[in-house]
């Protein structure tokens, strides 16, 4: 029998994944100054184990200010290279999974407290804040600190930090970058007419709203070495009306496709407290779908994509050629070993859990 859609190949830019099943970047506020810990050994590790095409290393500031929290991880300097370093030698002595990395900036939305903190955004004099840049000098939520806008010079830094962390995350020697366009942070901010309200050419028409986030993507392209994956994750829609919607998300992907973009993941929101999403499972397939449409390149769904049987209805009907889990697989973290044992497929599992192998499915494991 055929292995399902679910559990065939595709390749990615330069690099052939074994399957479908994207472990998505999900942030821990376990970081130190930006420095991984041991958390993210014990974290990244267990799902290295997963059975997951490819694990992608959690959103990633490419500056101090550009963190969501001072618990985040960042890519900046050499002591924050140097804990990644660390960590991903912890995980790949046990594990081959390819490791991907989110690159990102929080823009107006950094400077705020853990989620069960709070998760409120922390005043620049205060412990634990700075003040926070943006598209425009629009604040995410009425009553706080208003994000500076960011002049050429402060534009140029940003792309720039891109950049390096991008060489920082090769000389890692991570499979794969993407760069964070989503869920109401910094170039999703450039994105929406809502946030970017700039007279220069950076804001007002869709090509001028595009244009930062597309710099950064060229920057990081020519940072990595030639057919090394690049993709970027977006929101397809802000939920609000007047906002960034799927027409503006099919013209960026479709820029980014021409630009040698490897792989699109579309996500949507975050970027308005006026939202209205309409929840349910799969909710966001629709966006994916859309895009996937548009572009040759691989998309990958997200968001309460929970049974194996949704999943693989999902790539093989072509909605999207990939579906990444986040919560999904922190509530299960060997979700794919259950969804190849539901689909009847084959899966790849370290030899020290071979002996779980249930006694009908001697085909599970691949060994």
């Amino acid at each position: 029998m055929p292995q399902p859609k679910l559990f065939q190949p595709i390749a990615i830019g330069g690099r052939t994944l074994a399957n479908r099943i994207v472990i998505a970047p999900m942030c821990m506020y376990s970081a130190e100054d930006g420095r991984m810990t041991d958390w993210h050994l014990m974290h990244l590790g267990a799902l290295s184990h997963s059975g997951a095409a490819i694990l992608t290393i959690e959103a990633t500031a490419v500056l101090p200010e550009g963190r969501i929290s001072y618990a985040d991880v960042g890519l900046w300097d050499d002591a924050t290279e140097a804990a990644m370093d660390r960590v991903l030698k912890g995980v790949r002595a046990w594990s081959d999974m390819p490791i991907a990395i989110q690159l990102a900036h929080a823009g107006r939305k950094a400077s705020t407290a853990k989620p069960w903190e709070g998760g409120a955004q922390i005043a620049p004099d205060a412990a634990h804040g700075w003040q926070t840049v943006s598209a425009s000098d629009l604040p995410f939520a009425e009553g706080e600190n208003p994000p500076l806008a960011l002049n050429r010079a402060g534009l140029a830094r940003v792309r720039d930090a891109f950049a390096e962390a991008a060489r920082r995350a090769v000389r890692l020697g991570i499979d794969a970058i993407q760069i964070h366009a989503a869920h109401g942070y910094l170039l999703h901010q450039f994105l929406s007419p809502l946030s970017n309200r700039r007279e220069d050419d950076y804001g007002g028409s869709l090509e001028n709203r595009m244009r930062f986030p597309l710099e950064v993507f060229e920057a990081v392209r020519d940072a990595v070495p030639a057919g090394h994956p690049v993709t970027v994750r977006i929101s397809g829609t802000d939920w609000v009306e007047g906002g960034w919607d799927i027409a503006g998300s099919i013209a960026f992907s479709q820029a980014l496709e021409a630009r040698g973009c490897a792989a699109i993941h579309v996500s949507s929101g975050g970027l308005d407290r006026r939202q209205q999403i309409p929840v349910g499972p799969g909710y966001q397939v629709p966006l994916a779908r859309a895009v996937r449409q548009a572009v040759d390149i691989p998309v990958i769904a997200v968001g309460l994509i929970t049974e194996p049987e949704q999943a693989e209805a999902i790539v093989a009907t072509g909605d999207a050629d990939m579906i990444a889990l986040a919560r999904t697989v922190l509530y299960d973290p060997r979700w794919p070993w259950h969804a190849a044992a539901k689909l009847g497929a084959s899966v790849s599992a370290p030899p020290q859990f071979w002996r779980c192998q249930p006694s009908g499915l001697r085909d599970l494991f691949r060994k």
